[in-house]
């Protein structure tokens, strides 16, 4: 499938996804599904640089915070319409991406993960002593009642993660099929070899890490909006790192609808189980099915169906 065509496609079925979601009347269906969609942005900005590259990022919720922490600050100058904030947010995310690949990309495996987690508690720590956002008390966001042309701000909201999610998962398709695709794919390999072979591997992890951070940045954006009450125990909290690695991994990591299937999966299982037991299930669930993902299928759900598919044709 040619690339535009997918982005046509892509769009087509973000508006019948929402044309369909007015006939709900139930608001937790969207503030359930606000969640998941954001998972899916998550899970495949994560991707880019995690399946797609081979660096393992633990700091999403550092790149997701400032996303949400720009917003505030946004708010509380001006009040731009949330558009305006997901594209400030996503390029400061995404700045901070470029950066923190430059000073961490030559270090490799464990020690580029802390390295990345570290980023994410010295981000936390500066926010924490930033009186303006609030600090350690956190801040208050009154969203408008009504929102434009839809009415319902609950429902804006999720149309607006919808258009992320339709957004992220158009952009990580597109690599996947592109020259920097390929070459990230080589870099996962072998990079040694790829070096070696003249691919610039140097350049195109740093494209990686500012485009994945941009876009956890983007899915940070509309989140003081959607709970309204923003501090940093939230914000900065682990169970967007967790999530956001779990997902790729259980839906499968070289492919673009891997961390999909994944995010919609375990996304949808946590919101049920919020529903009918309690939150404080949700890590476990988490570490449950990415151990038993780990042991029965480690390419994840899509390796289940490539490993099946010529026993059947057979």
């Amino acid at each position: 499938m040619k690339t535009s065509t997918f982005w046509l496609l892509d769009a087509l079925v973000i508006v019948v996804v929402f044309a369909l979601s007015r006939l709900v009347t139930n608001d937790y269906f969207f503030f359930a599904t606000y969640l998941v969609l954001q998972y899916i942005v998550l899970a495949e900005a994560w991707n880019i640089l995690g399946g797609y590259t081979g660096y393992i990022n633990f700091g999403t919720a550092g790149f997701f915070a400032i996303g949400a922490y720009t917003a505030v600050v946004l708010h509380k100058l001006i009040g731009p319409p949330i558009p305006v904030s997901i594209l400030v947010g996503g390029t400061i995310s995404g700045l901070l991406g470029l950066g923190m690949g430059y000073l961490t990309l030559r270090l490799r495996g464990v020690f580029f993960a802390i390295s990345t987690l570290a980023m994410a508690v010295v981000l936390q720590t500066l926010v924490t002593n930033w009186d303006f956002v609030g600090g350690s008390r956190g801040v208050y966001i009154i969203r408008p009642s009504q929102a434009p042309f839809i009415g319902n701000y609950i429902q804006y909201l999720f149309l607006v993660m919808l258009v992320l999610a339709g957004f992220s998962i158009a952009v990580a398709r597109t690599i996947e099929h592109s020259t920097l695709g390929f070459g990230l794919a080589t870099i996962r390999d072998d990079e040694m070899s790829a070096e070696a072979s003249g691919v610039p591997t140097l350049r195109l992890k740093l494209i990686s890490t500012t485009l994945s951070g941009a876009l956890m940045g983007m899915a940070g954006a509309p989140l003081p909006y959607y709970v309204t009450y923003l501090d940093p125990d939230s914000g900065f909290n682990l169970a967007f790192a967790v999530n956001s690695i779990a997902m790729p991994l259980i839906g499968g990591t070289q492919n673009w609808i891997g961390p999909m299937i994944g995010a919609i999966f375990l996304g949808t299982i946590q919101q049920v189980a919020t529903v009918t037991i309690s939150s404080a299930l949700n890590l476990l669930i988490v570490g449950v099915l990415m151990v038993g993902f780990v042991v029965v299928a480690p390419n994840g759900i899509i390796g289940l169906f490539h490993r099946r598919a010529p026993r059947r044709q057979g």
